[in-house]
C-alpha cells in the first residue's frame, strides 16, 4: 500500500511539473515522460505481474519517454518566432523584433 501511494504521489508530481513547462522542448519532455510512464507501467505489470515490476516499468518508461520527447522537438533554424495581433484582431506569427530580445515587449 505504501509503495502504491508513493507511485501515485510521483505521478501527480510529474503531471504538475509537466504543466509548468515553458518551452516546447520542456512540454514535449513532460508529455513524453507521462506517456512513457503509462506504457512502462503496463509493460511492467504484464511481464512481472507484481507492484515492483509495475513501478520499475513506469520509471524506465518515464525516462525513455522524456528522452524521446526532448530529442524529437523540432529545432528552429535562424530567428525565433513571436505571435502578434493585427489591428483587426487576427493573430499571426512572424520573426521576433528587437523589443523581444531586450525584454521590452
Amino acid at each position: 500500500m505504501k509503495l502504491r501511494n508513493t507511485a501515485l504521489a510521483a505521478a501527480l508530481m510529474a503531471m504538475t511539473l509537466a504543466g509548468c513547462a515553458s518551452s516546447e522542448q520542456e512540454q514535449r519532455a513532460g508529455t513524453g515522460a507521462l506517456i512513457g510512464a503509462a506504457g512502462g507501467a503496463l509493460a511492467g505489470q504484464a511481464l512481472g505481474r507484481n507492484t515492483q515490476s509495475t513501478l520499475v516499468g513506469a520509471a524506465g518508461g518515464a525516462l525513455l519517454g522524456a528522452a524521446v520527447g526532448t530529442a524529437t522537438t523540432p529545432q528552429r533554424r535562424g530567428q525565433d518566432m513571436c505571435r502578434y495581433q493585427a489591428p483587426n484582431g487576427s493573430i499571426y506569427t512572424a520573426p521576433c523584433d528587437d523589443r523581444y530580445y531586450r525584454g521590452n515587449y
